[in-house]
This record gives structure tokens, C-alpha cells and sequence, in this order.
């Protein structure tokens, strides 16, 4: 079920909101009514993950409870542990086995194990909470506080990656409150944008990317004008598909009275790597940032360790994205440049505002390629292309498509971000409300059924 689809935008969500304010008056019953919302919307995807979603809530609950009782540290390593394990078997088998029959120069069939939506997002924010726990920093939760503070379906699939103490306290909040109004608008003027964003920008940059990274993973050659433009379609197209799911989450979760925190801050502003990885996919730069960066020693060490703690940071975060070596490289690239950038700074170096644009820019799309392309041939292919090794005549993408590429990085780096527009600029007038419930009502006849392409973190 896509937050694009007419099933969730005409029916679930509808009904899921008229459910959850009809039982609004009580704190457990609204609770639970959405853990129940929130079941079936994974479990339209695939009914039979729901075991493993509950087992992962039920196991992880438990331990907490096992620590408050026993207080034995070795209960959260081995909820961490736990937790990376049923990750590792589910996303990473088949790339371990593969690896290893290659060392070993032998071959290995793919297991073609089920890769659980929501995964990735909803073991890490599990383990934020079972790490707090240990350190002493989380309260115990009953057990529908903890299972809504994971299910909670806006999130569930592709974050943004929460914290408990970012959204549980809001439980004991009546969404009836004075502010309901406006946050029914609110929210819902956010799902509009990030509709926008997903179907007439995210879902048009597709179209020019993957035809070309499509035949560089067949072994075709690009040429300098189709890389050139795959690679900044991709570039652009990740950013506002993402964001525009963030967008949505963010405006979904609002609409039942419930703030999320942002996700995205105008990355493609940014001046230096370091500004970058401020801004992109907040929620997890900071995970990293708390749960690995800072443990490995963080900058308090000297520069060698800050460079060794980024390095390893980065790698274990390019790996977090996806079951392929091309992923690693891509985080070890980013970690690389994270290094360098604090060497430099460190050092007293300085650069103008715009060079350090430009070069953080060039760095950060060449850097998609790697992430984008399904081998390392298709990569180092494409980059030759870029480079100008293999002719510059476009035969793949056609130059009356390359009109939305400049109009959604002008959006993109010149912003402002959707909640910044929502919450500055968008004042509650009735003509803004009723140009947003019009824009909707046509692009919930626009979208038609499952018809539209799936985000591209749903696969991390």
C-alpha cells in the first residue's frame, strides 16, 4: 500500500483517522487502534512478515523488561546483537555466502530469502532504544507504547528513524486539543507536497536514469551526455523521492497529532561534505553520530582515531543501505572525504563558499553513480563516460526529457525545505485550503491504483 495510492489515499487513511479520533478521548484505546492500523498497513504489503515484526517487538520488550529486573548489562549486548543478527540474516546472508564462495573460488546460488519491508529502519530504532536503556538514559514503556512507538505506520517503512523520547511523551497528548485544526491542515499540506515531489518530479527523474543505468549494468557504454544526465537525474531523483516520503510521514503523523522530527535540510546547499551529511537523511547521520561515531572514539582522541572512528562509521553506514559491495564503497568514499574535510578544517584551511560548493557537489554526485549502479563494472563505466572516454553524442536519453533535471535542482539547492514552506510561509487561508484539497482530490484521481514506482529506500 504507497502513500501514493488510491487505496491509502481514499480509503485507509480516511478511515484510519475517523477510527483514531472516535476513540480520542482514551489514551489506551486511540494507542491501540493504531497498532492495529498500523498492522494491517504492513501486512498489506506481505501478511507473512507479520511474525517476524511482532517476534522483533515481543524479543526486544522483553529484554528491556529482563534488564529493569536483573539490571545485567549483558542483556542490552545481547539485544543489540540480537537485533543486528536478525538484520544480518534477512539482508546480508546471501551477500556473506556470495563473498565468501567468491574468495574462495567457488559459486553460490542466492538463497532468495524475503527482505522484510522497514527492516533496516525499524531494528535501528529498536536498538536506540534497547542501547538507551543500558546506558540508563530510556524509562520502561508498556508494552502498546513500545509496539506503537515502532509500528506506527507513517514511519514504519522508511523512517525517518525516531527516537523514544521524540514521540512516546506525545502519546499522552488528546489530538483533540486546540491545535487539532491546524494540524489536520498542516499534515495534510505536507502529504500534498510530498505527493508533488514523488509523482511529477522523483518519478520524471526515473525516467532518465534508469534507461542508462540500466544498459551500463548490461555492459553498454554511455556516452557524456547520457552519464552526465543519469548521474544528476539520480542525484536529484533520490533526494526528492526521499524527501518526499519524509514529507509525507512527517505531514501523516501530524495529522493524528503526533510531531516527527525532519529529515532533510536543504542538502544540495551545502559547502562542505561535513554540511552534507548535516543535512542529508538526518535521522540517520545521527544514529550513526550517537550509537557508533561517538562509542569509536568520535573526535576525542586525535585526528587519527576521528578518521579511523568516520571510516568505520561510514563503511558500516554505506553497508546499512543495501546488500552489495557497491554500497560499502560508496559509504567508504563519503568516510574518506569526512576525513580529509577534518583534516583540512583542523588545519586552519579554508575555501570560498562557492568552490567548496562546487566541489562537495561533484563529489556527492559522482559519488551516486557508485551508490546507483548494480556492479562495479557499470560504475567505473559510467564514470568514464562522465569523463569524456566514451563519446558525447546522447543516444538513450532524449534532451526533451533534460528539462526537469535543472528545475529540481534549482528546487532542490535553492530550497526552501516543504516544512519550512508549511510552517512559515503557508498562513491558514481559506483559498490555500481549498486550492490544497482540489490539488489532492486530483492527484488521488491521478495515481489510479498501485500503478506508481515504489520509493527507493523501500529496498533498504
Amino acid at each position: 500500500m504507497l502513500f501514493h495510492s488510491q487505496v491509502f489515499l481514499a480509503l485507509f487513511l480516511p478511515l484510519t483517522l475517523i477510527g483514531y479520533y472516535r476513540r480520542a478521548a482514551s489514551r489506551d484505546r486511540r494507542i491501540c487502534w493504531l497498532i492495529a492500523a498500523s498492522l494491517f498497513f504492513y501486512g498489506y504489503w506481505d501478511y507473512r512478515l507479520l511474525p517476524l515484526l511482532a517476534g522483533s517487538i515481543a524479543m526486544n520488550w522483553l529484554l528491556v523488561r529482563l534488564h529493569y529486573r536483573w539490571h545485567l548489562r549483558y542483556l542490552t549486548i545481547l539485544g543489540v546483537f540480537a537485533n543486528l543478527g536478525l538484520i544480518g540474516l534477512f539482508k546480508y546472508a546471501d551477500l556473506a555466502a556470495s563473498s565468501v564462495a567468491w574468495f574462495t573460488g567457488g559459486q553460490h546460488e542466492n538463497w532468495s530469502i524475503i527482505l522484510p519491508l522497514g527492516i533496516s529502519f525499524f531494528t535501528f530504532q529498536q536498538i536506540s532504544y534497547i542501547v538507551d536503556v543500558g546506558r540508563g538514559d530510556a524509562p520502561r514503556y508498556r508494552f502498546h507504547e513500545y509496539a506503537l512507538y515502532v509500528t506506527f505506520f507513517p514511519q514504519l517503512i522508511a523512517g525517518p528513524i525516531i527516537r523514544h523520547n521524540e514521540i512516546i511523551f506525545q502519546f499522552d497528548d488528546d489530538p483533540r486539543q486546540g491545535t487539532v485544526h491546524e494540524n489536520l491542515s498542516r499534515g495534510a499540506m505536507l502529504l500534498l507536497f510530498g505527493l508533488v515531489k514523488k509523482l511529477f518530479i522523483a518519478d520524471r527523474l526515473a525516467v532518465i536514469a534508469n534507461p542508462v543505468f540500466g544498459a551500463a549494468a548490461d555492459g553498454a557504454t554511455a556516452t557524456f551526455v547520457d552519464s552526465w544526465m543519469a548521474c544528476l537525474a539520480f542525484g536529484l531523483q533520490i533526494y526528492f523521492d526521499f524527501s518526499a516520503y519524509s514529507d509525507m510521514a512527517i505531514g501523516l503523523a501530524l495529522m493524528f497529532g503526533l510531531v516527527l522530527p525532519i529529515n532533510f535540510d536543504v542538502p544540495y546547499r551545502a559547502a562542505s561534505i561535513g554540511d552534507f551529511w548535516r543535512r542529508w537523511h538526518m535521522t540517520l547521520s545521527r544514529f550513526l553520530r550517537d550509537y557508533l561515531y561517538i562509542p569509536l572514539g568520535g573526535n576525542r582522541f586525535g585526528p587519527a582515531r576521528q578518521a579511523l572512528a568516520l571510516a568505520v562509521t561510514m563503511l558500516l553506514g554505506g553497508l546499512w543501505h543495501g546488500a552489495a559491495w557497491t554500497f560499502v564503497v560508496w559509504g567508504g568514499l563519503h568516510g574518506a572525504a569526512l576525513g580529509i574535510y577534518h583534516l583540512w578544517r583542523n588545519a586552519g584551511g579554508r575555501m570560498p563558499a562557492a568552490a567548496g560548493w562546487l566541489v562537495t557537489m561533484l563529489f556527492v554526485f559522482a559519488t551516486w553513480v557508485v551508490f546507483r549502479a548494480e556492479t562495479f563494472p557499470a560504475a567505473w563505466g559510467m564514470l568514464a563516460s562522465m569523463a569524456g572516454f566514451n563519446g558525447t553524442t546522447g543516444t538513450l536519453v532524449g534532451l526533451e526529457a533534460g528539462w526537469v533535471i535543472p528545475v529540481a535542482f534549482l528546487l532542490a539547492a535553492l530550497g526552501p525545505t516543504s516544512h519550512a514552506l508549511m510552517q512559515a510561509r503557508l498562513q491558514p487561508y481559506r483559498l490555500i485550503a481549498l486550492a490544497g484539497g482540489l490539488a489532492l482530490a486530483a492527484i488521488v484521481l491521478h495515481v489510479g491504483g498501485e500503478s506508481g514506482q515504489e520509493f527507493i529506500y523501500f529496498q533498504f
